[in-house]
């Protein structure tokens, strides 16, 4: 397997997506995150038949077989102090978000 987020890359990552890691977190988050490149590369390397369409699998799901789509609706919440409750900060009814620092890339 060739393609592998180095601990440099991870880095780079974790400074763009401005997050706090220990460093026993980051070399979890690396390792787990090099396990699924590799469950991609073994998938991507399954021969197919270029007829295959890309969202082809062995059940087939017609449109007889799919619930009916439901229609929209807003509805209240009942007790939106509730959910409020449990913000780190609010602000007038708002949850209160930290800006995250943006540099140009």
């Amino acid at each position: 397997m060739t393609d592998q987020i180095t601990p440099e890359l991870f880095q780079h990552l974790v400074q763009l997506g401005a997050m706090e890691l220990k460093p026993d977190e980051a070399e979890y988050i690396r390792h787990q995150l090099n396990n699924q490149l590799k469950a991609i590369n073994e998938l991507a390397a399954i021969p197919l038949d270029d007829n295959t369409p890309p969202a082809a699998h062995g059940v087939p799901y017609t449109p007889e077989m799919r619930p009916a789509l439901r229609q929209d609706e807003w509805r209240p919440e009942p007790d939106p102090q509730k959910i409020l409750a449990q913000a780190p900060q609010i602000a007038e009814n708002y949850i209160v978000v930290p800006e995250i620092p943006h540099t140009d890339l």
